[in-house]
């Protein structure tokens, strides 16, 4: 917990409540549905949740954005961004029903109110959002082609809307296509641990 804090010393008492909680949350889920490898829950704000919380240092969402966390698994990045930013919107998707269930037993347990759920793949889900974040859940052109008919055409925020993705590893030739509309960011320029070394924020604009 100490090391959100570091990085995000400005929190509110309820908003440190809420990321304290997610430990125990996430370590008592996971040994009944496994979401994160049990290997890592140990390192859960460092790889999760300061992970998630790299979008914010790349662009502060504006009140009342719209934003679909497609492939969300237990609820990253969206859990983290949503107790960050509580007066966006966050609509949390993935195709897997009981990964689904943990991110939405967590978000009540924690009493978030910016968050909604849906189990379904993401061709499914119609709805309009400013953003579409997600957390490499498959290469940028197969996430670009699926959520481009998510991307709301009305402007709120400094960026323009698109696709904003935390990825890892050499991604010049999976951006090489979207080069003009592509946006990266290493979260090493952000983040001073060695987990952070090859992480980046990508952003595209569809």
């Amino acid at each position: 917990m100490e090391i959100i804090l570091k990085y995000f010393p400005d929190l509110t008492e309820a908003q440190k409540q809420q990321f304290a909680s997610l430990y125990d949350l996430y370590t008592d889920w996971n040994a009944k549905i496994n979401v994160i490898s049990r290997k890592d829950i140990e390192n859960l704000y460092e790889h999760h949740v300061l992970h998630s919380l790299g979008i914010a240092k790349v662009i502060r969402f504006t009140p009342g954005t719209r934003i679909m966390d497609l492939g969300t698994g237990g609820g990253f990045p969206g859990i983290p961004l949503a107790i960050l930013f509580p007066e966006v919107k966050f609509h949390l998707v993935d195709s897997i029903g009981k990964k689904v269930r943990v991110a939405t037993e967590v978000a009540n347990s924690i009493g978030l109110k910016n968050v909604t759920f849906r189990h379904a793949r993401a061709e499914e889900e119609q709805q309009l959002f400013d953003f579409v974040v997600s957390r490499a859940v498959m290469p940028l052109a197969d996430l670009l082609k699926i959520i481009r008919k998510n991307i709301a055409s009305e402007q709120h925020n400094a960026m323009p809307n698109g696709l904003i993705c935390l990825k890892g590893g050499e991604l010049a030739n999976e951006a090489m296509p979207f080069k003009n509309k592509t946006m990266m960011y290493d979260l090493k320029d952000y983040f001073e641990e060695e987990f952070f070394e090859t992480k980046k924020v990508v952003y595209v604009t569809p």
